[in-house]
């Protein structure tokens, strides 16, 4: 059975519009934590666009539920990553001009920074995640890096491109294999969540954007229980 991480993100993006207060994204996570969910994940991205530090501290302090933060291999990001000392950090590629997320890491070319950022997160305690493409090279790539856990990228799958629950099954399996716990996240939502919840290995889908854009319509915690039943029963 899946966890179900929520993704606190673009209640950032909405505060952030008007650059004040609210919608507080500790809010939401309280009500995610609330109904039912099994962690929080926020991306503290280096140009700041919705969760700020501040936000980071806030939730760490907060929350019952384990805090997921996710960033780009920045050394700076990591020093408050080390400071604040969330319970998992996801590494994650990161560029400027991207709406969001676009893909995995890359481990197979320029992985320096990315190895400097683990050893460095590793040392401070913090468990490490890294967000990867489903392909079996970046899934070896990963473990020869000494982490612990990968995060599958879903956003293919989300798409609808032919082939990608298979791809993605593969790569949960040979990750398992290498001894590595696997996550999966990016573009799921009410419709297309129950099958990569259904694959085997995979023990925690984190979603964000599909959640707030549903809790518009019924409120925070009734789009976070929607979600949580078909994540929570996806091996039933």
């Amino acid at each position: 059975m899946p966890k179900l991480g929520v993704n606190v993100d673009h209640v950032a993006t909405v505060r952030q519009a008007r650059r004040g207060k609210l919608p507080s994204p500790v809010w939401a996570a309280k009500a995610a934590e609330k109904a039912g969910c099994d962690s929080i994940v926020c991306h503290l991205r280096e140009d700041r666009r919705h969760i700020q530090d501040a936000d980071v501290a806030q939730l760490r302090r907060a929350l019952r539920v384990p805090l997921n933060l996710e960033m780009g291999a920045h050394p700076g990001i990591v020093g408050i990553a080390c400071r604040v000392k969330p319970h998992q950090a996801t590494l994650v590629p990161e560029r400027r001009q991207e709406l969001t997320t676009e893909g995995g890491l890359d481990l197979l070319r320029g992985a320096g920074r990315v190895k400097a950022a683990i050893r460095r997160l590793q040392s401070a305690g913090i468990r490490v995640s890294l967000f990867i493409d489903p392909d079996p090279r970046q899934v070896k790539a990963a473990a020869g890096l000494g982490v612990s856990m990968v995060e599958l990228h879903t956003g293919a799958y989300a798409d609808g491109k032919k082939g990608e629950l298979a791809r993605l099954r593969k790569a949960a399996l040979l990750a398992h294999r290498q001894g590595l716990v696997v996550a999966a996240g990016h573009g799921l939502d009410l419709g297309n969540v129950r099958p990569a919840a259904s694959l085997p290995y995979i023990e925690e889908l984190n979603i964000g954007f599909s959640i707030v854009a549903r809790a518009l319509e019924v409120g925070f915690e009734r789009a976070v229980r929607e979600m949580a039943v078909l994540a929570h029963k996806g091996k039933s």
